[in-house]
C-alpha cells in the first residue's frame, strides 16, 4: 500500500504558486507531477476548509461552518480512517487540526506533542502561532517522517497566510513568500519521493488584496492541486478542474482505504 503526505500551504493561492513555484513547476514542465485547478468549497476560511478536504464534506454537510465553531469532527475522516485501519498517521500542522481530530480545546502544555497510537493524529507536533517560520515547521515535518515513518502525514506551513493577511496578495511579501516556500519544499519533497511516498500539495483558501479571504471572488476560491510519487502518473499541466471534494477519496484511493459512503466525490486519479 502506498503511502502519501498532504503539505497544505495556508492561503496558497492558484497564481501566486504556479508564478512564484519554481520547483514544483519544473516537476510539471517535466511531467513528474501533475497539476489541476481546484475550485475550493466556501466559506473560504480556513477551519471548515481544513475539515472538507479531510472529510470529503461541504460545509453544511460537517458543520464546522466557521473558524469560530471549536469542536472535534464528527464525520469520518481521513485521520480516523487510517488509524483505525491500523496504519500510522503524524501531523505537522496548526494547533487547530490536533482540536479538530484529536482534543478540543487545545491544551498548549499537553497537545503539543503527542505520541499516542490511541489518538486519530498519533505522531503530532502542533504550533500556535501564525508567525510560525515555514523553515521550522518543515524540518519538523522532516523529523516526523524520518522517525515515525507515517503511512498519512499533514504538513501545514502558515506562512503564505500570515503574509497574505498582514500586506494582502498584491505585496511582494505574499507573492516572494510562494518562490520561498518553494524552495523550503524542494529538497522535502525530493526525499520523500525518494522514500516512495505519493505528494499532494495544495491550499485551503486563496487571498485576496485586502488581505482577506471568506467570500466567493475566484482569488480566494481557487488553489492549486500539484500531485506526484511513485503511485501517480504524472500529466504536467492538465488543464482541468476539480473540487476540493475529491481530494478526501483520493487520498483514500492512494492509502488503500475503503472509500466511505460519506465520500460520494469521485477520486480525482
Amino acid at each position: 500500500m502506498s503511502k502519501v503526505i498532504l503539505v497544505l500551504s495556508d492561503a496558497l493561492g492558484y497564481t501566486v504558486a504556479t508564478q512564484g513555484m519554481g520547483y514544483l513547476g519544473h516537476l510539471v514542465e517535466n511531467k513528474l507531477a501533475s497539476l489541476y485547478k481546484v475550485i475550493g468549497e466556501l466559506p473560504s476560511m480556513s477551519r471548515p476548509m481544513y475539515e472538507t478536504i479531510h472529510t470529503g464534506l461541504k460545509t453544511s454537510q460537517h458543520g464546522i461552518i466557521s473558524n469560530l465553531v471549536i469542536r472535534q469532527s464528527t464525520q469520518p475522516n481521513l485521520f480516523q480512517l487510517t488509524s483505525q485501519a491500523g496504519k500510522t498517521t503524524a501531523a505537522a500542522a496548526y494547533y487547530w487540526f490536533s482540536e479538530l481530530y484529536n482534543h478540543a480545546p487545545f491544551d498548549p502544555i499537553e497537545d503539543r506533542e503527542v505520541n499516542n497510537r490511541s489518538l486519530s493524529i498519533q505522531h503530532g507536533r502542533f504550533y500556535t502561532q501564525d508567525e510560525t517560520p515555514d523553515i521550522d515547521l518543515l524540518a519538523t515535518a522532516g523529523m516526523l517522517v524520518r522517525r515515525y515513518s507515517p503511512d498519512y502525514m499533514l504538513v501545514h506551513p502558515m506562512g503564505m497566510d500570515y503574509l497574505g493577511e498582514k500586506y494582502g496578495a498584491d505585496f511582494s511579501q505574499y507573492r516572494n513568500h510562494a518562490i520561498r516556500q518553494d524552495e523550503y519544499l524542494s529538497g522535502y519533497i525530493s526525499e520523500w519521493m525518494s522514500l516512495g511516498y505519493n505528494i499532494l500539495v495544495t491550499g485551503d483558501h486563496g487571498m485576496n488584496d485586502d488581505g482577506l479571504h471568506g467570500g466567493t471572488t475566484p482569488n480566494v476560491r481557487e488553489v492549486p492541486l500539484y500531485l506526484m510519487g511513485a503511485s501517480i502518473d504524472g500529466l504536467g499541466d492538465t488543464q482541468e478542474i476539480v473540487s476540493q471534494l475529491q481530494i478526501a477519496p483520493t487520498i483514500c484511493k492512494l492509502l488503500g482505504l475503503p472509500i466511505p459512503g460519506t465520500m460520494p466525490h469521485p477520486s480525482i486519479l
